[in-house]
């Protein structure tokens, strides 16, 4: 039973008992349809969810496409996984600049839903096919930290790590044989996280040929 100055609710499992307001009125319609699943919009919870029973993310909505030049945005993209298949080079990607805007000091208790700040979202990106071109930062004052691994099939490995400087990958995959230095060959993959005001995490694993060579560059 919980308890408020608007509203009495008594909860039985699997079924709700009793629901009424504090002059007696009974409103059970929506919290029935609530209580047994109805879909949820754009939600946003000011504490940690939680499950003890794992997360499902599922449907088309849970992976993007595309085949040429794209600008990801957070609305579209962050948190699922977006799948290239190139239809023509060079092929340029972009990630959106990090928002890292504290919260108003007028916002009341907790975190304010309405606040832009994209620190934690991810973008992760999977190539189905060859892809030569860039992925690079909308803002040149956000950088990169953290390492990819290109490796070659059945052979040589190596990890790269981003300079101080770097905000772009720059792949070759389409070079041909033996010319894939840095990586970009179909099933390559990397993920960016924004993890603190201009500066994005990067990991991943990049299929390359010939002599592999660093991947990332400065803008």
């Amino acid at each position: 039973m919980f308890t408020s100055p608007l509203f009495l609710c008594i909860i039985e499992r699997p079924r709700i008992i009793i629901y009424v307001d504090w002059l007696g009125r009974r409103y059970r319609d929506n919290i029935l349809k609530l209580y047994k699943g109805e879909k949820m919009a754009n939600t946003t919870f000011d504490g940690p969810v939680r499950s003890k029973n794992g997360f499902q993310n599922i449907g088309p909505g849970a992976t993007t496409n595309a085949t040429l030049a794209t600008d990801l945005t957070v609305a579209d993209n962050a948190g699922r996984i977006f799948a290239i298949d190139p239809a023509a080079t060079p092929t340029a990607l972009t990630i959106p600049a990090i928002v890292s805007t504290a919260d108003s000091a007028v916002a009341g208790p907790g975190s304010d839903p309405n606040n832009a700040n994209t620190i934690g979202t991810t973008f992760e990106i999977l190539f189905k096919d060859n892809f030569t071109g860039t992925i690079k930062t909308a803002s040149t004052d956000d950088k990169f930290v953290g390492s990819v691994m290109i490796g070659v099939d059945d052979g040589a490995k190596k990890a790269f790590v981003p300079a101080a400087a770097n905000n772009e990958v720059n792949l070759n995959g389409e070079a041909g044989a033996g010319n894939a230095t840095t990586g970009g060959l179909k099933g390559s993959r990397i993920k960016f996280t924004a993890v603190a005001a201009n500066l994005y995490m990067v990991e991943g694993l990049l299929i390359g040929d010939g002599t592999i060579a660093t991947p990332f560059d400065t803008q």
